[in-house]
């Protein structure tokens, strides 16, 4: 069997779709497989602000299930299939307090966003990459599944860990019917937002950028690596995932935190 591997133009042919794909990691996993041949779908609420030409841009709340719906329908119908699902979508909206802060409503929101979504769209997309006998699907989940910050995140992190459990389990159903299941958990990442909550914290605190992210991490129980992951760092875990070149792995959480996580 020939298992000579082209790097350049790797994905090329590939239909991929990466949900929460216009900011942050997910815009920076959406140029990552771009870069590597794939026709790439993002979905979020809003419209980008600015457009990244040849990416594709479909509008849906995929915290409802007929956005879901709305995505799965739009793909289909235009493209014919997908091969590459990354389920990027993720939010922590809850008010901090502990659990006596959070409502019903804080709780469904949440779960809905980081665990029903994803769950909608692998169901709209599995039939069809079953039929075709091959896929991959990335689950993004969050160190948070197995370290909690109950103080502020605590659907979050139940969520993501939710997550965690679903995508070992489907990946063990579909893993002989051709499909990859994969979980990349990501500790603290430095996108635009949190640049931008690190400048109002040091503002607040009359600190420097610098000494302001030192705080966070702190919190965080500290990052060994001395700072936080930039985008393009996970966006290249999941690029290299969702090749040819890791065919035979499924089923397996991959963290990248910079050795947050204290465990093995």
């Amino acid at each position: 069997m020939d298992t000579h591997i082209h790097f350049n133009n790797e994905l090329s042919g590939k239909i991929a779709l990466v949900t929460g794909g216009t900011k942050g990691a997910g815009k920076a996993i959406a140029d990552r497989l771009l870069q590597a041949g794939a026709t790439v779908i993002v979905t979020a609420r809003n419209k980008p602000e600015t457009e990244t030409p040849n990416i594709n841009f479909i509008s849906a709340d995929l915290s409802k299930a007929e956005g879901a719906q709305k995505v799965v329908g739009e793909v289909l119908s235009t493209y014919g299939r997908l091969d590459i699902l990354v389920n990027n979508l993720g939010s922590s909206e809850t008010p901090a307090g502990g659990f006596n802060a959070l409502t019903d409503a804080d709780w469904e929101s949440t779960l809905q966003a980081n665990l029903l979504a994803p769950v909608r769209l692998d169901r709209g997309f599995l039939p069809q990459m079953i039929e075709q006998k091959s896929g991959v699907i990335i689950h993004i989940a969050s160190i948070q599944g197995k370290l909690p910050l109950f103080e502020s995140t605590l659907p979050y992190a139940a969520a993501k860990a939710g997550l965690i459990n679903y995508s070992k389990s489907l990946s063990n159903e579909v893993a002989p019917k051709g499909v990859r299941v994969l979980t990349v958990s990501p500790g603290w990442i430095k996108t635009d937002n949190v640049q931008r909550w690190l400048e109002t914290i040091a503002q607040n605190s009359n600190s420097s950028i610098e000494e302001a992210q030192q705080s966070v991490m702190d919190a965080l129980g500290g990052i060994p690596f001395g700072r936080p992951a930039e985008p393009e760092e996970v966006a290249e875990l999941v690029g290299f995932l969702v090749s040819p070149r890791a065919n035979y792995l499924t089923g397996t959480e991959y963290i990248i935190d910079g050795g947050t996580v204290p465990t093995i």
